[in-house]
């Protein structure tokens, strides 16, 4: 909570961050992309000096995986659309006619 008041960048950047437990001394995060990555950089230090204490393990190491399926799409009118418009041609053909505007 503190984040996202101080940062909300960052909090936004780093929201959809997985983290588990890979081994004993391994913690892997897993994240969605690189720009969300280096945002995470700027508070790595912070997170995990926290993270060690609140768990009392001093000696955890970090990996780092990127996956792209994380990534969130943001969906507009217009997208929802097109994607209905793929499934059913008919729509496409009422956008054409009657121009539809989803601004």
């Amino acid at each position: 909570m503190e984040l996202q008041k101080k940062d909300a960048i960052i909090f936004n950047a780093i929201g959809s961050f997985k983290l588990k437990k890979k081994d004993e001394n391994i913690v892997q995060i897993t994240y969605p992309s690189e720009s969300s990555k280096v945002e995470f950089e700027k508070i790595r230090a912070d997170f995990f000096n926290h993270f060690m204490h609140k768990v009392s393990h001093f000696n955890i190491s970090i990996e780092y995986l990127l996956d792209f399926s994380m990534k969130k799409e943001i969906m507009t009118k217009r997208k929802i659309f097109d994607k209905f418009a793929e499934i059913n041609p008919v729509l496409k053909e009422l956008d054409d006619l009657f121009k539809l505007d989803f601004n």
